[in-house]
């Protein structure tokens, strides 16, 4: 693995443990200005209101698993594969997470920002 996948798995460990914590002061720092986050069900957020869900409690991560399968570091742009699989409350309703995903990561001047997250949920 190279020294940028490795950077980019310690990123990733970092934004899965922040999810968990509803800290939206580390998500803060970790996502792009740009970001799109894109939702199991295909809705969209962008860095403000994703974040503005996570402080208001709309996502209540329960448990949270992830499996990189892959990191492509191409210039400046970093694409994880992956899977993410647990359980959230979304808006008081339980939902079981089950997808491939895919992550994109750009390099800025102070570092690696998270761009971009698409998943696919995979069946059971």
């Amino acid at each position: 693995m190279t020294e940028d996948a490795n950077v980019i798995a310690d990123l990733e460990a970092r934004r899965y443990q922040a999810m968990l914590r509803s800290d939206a002061a580390t998500l803060d720092e970790l996502c792009d200005d740009e970001l799109i986050y894109t939702h199991s069900d295909g809705a969209r957020d962008t860095k403000a209101t994703y974040l503005r869900r996570v402080r208001d409690g709309y996502f209540d991560y329960q448990w949270l698993d992830h499996e990189i399968y892959r990191t492509l570091v191409v210039g400046d742009c970093a694409v994880v594969v992956g899977r993410m699989t647990g359980d959230v409350i979304v808006n008081g309703s339980m939902r079981h997470l089950n997808s491939a995903a895919l992550i994109v990561w750009a390099r800025r001047p102070d570092g690696w920002r998270l761009l971009a997250f698409q998943p696919t949920p995979l069946k059971s």
